[in-house]
């Protein structure tokens, strides 16, 4: 089973709505999670924001962030999970910014990317870089989240498991 499709299985179970924003990884990561059947019951939907007109005016990302550390940074990453959460009104969003080659973006190396996680009240950005073509980068990338994420959702499961 992939980590897609394992992260649908325990959202389906827990009753968690779910969106993403999606910039190097270009609407993957929504591909992924339709092509499964039962995604409708709740993924909400995605805003590919390839361009930094999209994140800004779409999404909300502040113009201020993008022009000082730009899209491929932890403040677009964060911003675009946290707005994106609330205009599908879902319970958790993953965000999706990057360089996935092949030539450096905005002074950033390839394989550099930052991933933003909101979900309850927590607000995590991941940054990490990964290695290999442009497909490996955004393959590896949807693959991490899904895995954190699959992680939290489990621990939430086992607090609520405690009774005192």
């Amino acid at each position: 089973m992939s980590s897609v499709e394992e992260l649908l299985n325990l959202l389906i179970a827990n009753n968690y709505s779910i969106s993403s924003c999606e910039s190097f990884t270009g609407g993957m990561f929504a591909n992924e999670i339709t092509n499964i059947a039962n995604a409708s019951k709740v993924y909400k939907g995605s805003i590919i924001s390839y361009q930094n007109e999209i994140k800004e005016n779409v999404v909300g990302v502040n113009s201020e962030t993008l022009n000082t550390v730009g899209a491929i940074s932890y403040e677009c990453a964060q911003q675009m999970a946290k707005n994106t959460k609330k205009l599908f009104n879902s319970d958790i969003c993953i965000s999706f910014t990057g360089n996935a080659g092949p030539n450096p973006s905005e002074d950033k190396e390839v394989g550099l990317v930052y991933m933003g996680l909101a979900f309850d009240d927590e607000l995590i950005v991941y940054k990490l870089n990964f290695e290999g073509s442009r497909h490996e980068i955004k393959e590896k990338s949807i693959n991490f989240i899904c895995e954190r994420l699959i992680q939290k959702i489990k621990e939430k499961e086992q607090n609520e498991d405690i009774i005192i």
